[in-house]
Formats: C-alpha cells, structure tokens, sequence
C-alpha cells in the first residue's frame, strides 16, 4: 500500500467534530514544532538525524517514552 492510497485518520472512523478539531490542532503544533526545528541551526558533532525530544517526550525508532 503506498502512502497515496493509506487512509488517515479521518478516513477510518467517523469522529465527532470534536475529534476533527483535535487532529486540526494537533497537526498545527506538529507543522509549527518542524518549522521551527527546520530553522534551527544544524548541530555540529551530534547524533544526527531529527531532535528525539522534539514533541516533549522523547522518541527513537517509532518508540516514545515520556519524562
């Protein structure tokens, strides 16, 4: 299944208007959180790759844990 064809979130279920306006939000705070580490300057010597702690907890390979 490509990406073009894999259903979102709103295509799976029906949700409420309330839910709708969650998933709104919540890819807001992620566009705005990955603009602005895309405007960040690049860390020299680093791990590399994207900030594991970027949305608050900390994240490796998919997997999340908070703190």
């Amino acid at each position: 299944m490509t990406e073009e064809t894999k259903p979102g979130p709103l295509e799976k279920a029906n949700p409420s208007p309330a839910a709708r306006r969650a998933l709104a939000e919540a890819a807001a705070r992620r566009k705005a959180i990955d603009e602005k580490a895309a405007a960040a300057p690049r860390e020299e010597g680093g791990r590399g790759g994207l900030d594991p702690a970027r949305y608050g907890d900390w994240e490796i390979k998919g997997l999340t844990s908070d703190f």
